[in-house]
């Protein structure tokens, strides 16, 4: 990503968004919330951060030099190291404040002896999954998100989990067809970290052959644009969604008070913070 900054931040809005997540033992985890919380400050950044035993998990925003620095300090740290940024750019900041939050997971899930940073699902590429549905080639492609995010869009033909919170998915799963178990299921959602629990739960309940689709929706928006994919993407920022370019589509303004499924989906007063706790 930075050696790319100088000729993205001329050819792009001024605000970058950044999205990515690590699954790796943290320790010391109040130490880091505090450093955090002045580093984010220093650079005028705004969005959430959730931290936890099992790893980090963000997505925040800024200007394209605060953003390359908080990136930089953050890999610098030996129990982090590389990570996988999502960027997309936006004219205005969409997250109203900044949060750096204590969990007991980055990602709800709430069954125990899954351990993304010992083992996950295999991952499939995005381009190579694109070559799949080019090709015809039969696969279950499972959408893990939550109900009211496959309600603005979703890859064709794809199979909805049915949940209205990630911690429901195992009963979701478990209430699948037996003879879903031998198929090839191809699972995804907006940038990948609930594929990461999701897989392995999905093994361990005896499914034969299962990917990841790596990076999520968002990954494969970067480098396939919208091919076979049907909608908008639901974000969890004041966007509230983005196109097969990354962009903000109008569903901020569109869907203004109303609900998807049971969820409302967009208050600006609130907005940053509900989808913060929705995440």
């Amino acid at each position: 990503m930075s050696e790319l900054s100088s000729t993205n931040a001329e050819m792009s809005p001024p605000i970058v968004n950044i999205a990515a997540y690590k699954f790796a033992p943290l320790d010391e985890l109040t130490q880091r919330r505090e450093a955090l919380r002045a580093l984010t400050r220093r650079l005028e950044l705004k969005g959430t951060i959730l931290l936890s035993p099992e790893g980090i998990n963000f997505f925040l925003a800024g200007a394209r030099a605060a953003v390359d620095e908080f990136v930089a300090v953050l890999q610098a740290d030996p129990q982090v190291g590389a990570l996988d940024i999502k960027e997309s750019y936006t004219e205005r900041q969409p997250f109203g404040r900044m949060l750096v939050k204590l969990k007991r997971e980055i990602i709800a899930f709430g069954v125990e002896g899954i351990d993304p940073s010992q083992r996950t699902s295999p991952k499939l590429p995005a381009k190579q999954l694109k070559q799949w549905l080019d090709e015809g080639r039969p696969v279950t492609l499972l959408d893990v998100r939550n109900d009211y995010e496959v309600a603005l869009g979703t890859f064709a033909g794809a199979e909805p989990i049915g949940v209205a919170h990630f911690r429901d998915f195992p009963k979701a799963v478990d209430a699948l067809p037996d003879d879903r178990k031998e198929e090839t299921v191809v699972m995804f959602c907006t940038g990948g970290i609930r594929c990461e629990k999701a897989g392995p739960y999905m093994e361990r309940a005896g499914f034969k052959n299962v990917f990841q689709l790596e990076g999520g929706i968002l990954k494969y928006f970067e480098e396939c644009g919208a091919a076979h994919y049907t909608g908008e993407c639901f974000v969890f920022d004041d966007r509230v969604a983005v196109d097969g370019d990354l962009q903000a589509t109008d569903a901020a303004d569109r869907l203004a008070g109303e609900q998807l499924g049971s969820r409302p989906v967009y208050e600006r007063a609130e907005a940053g913070a509900w989808r913060a706790r929705q995440a």
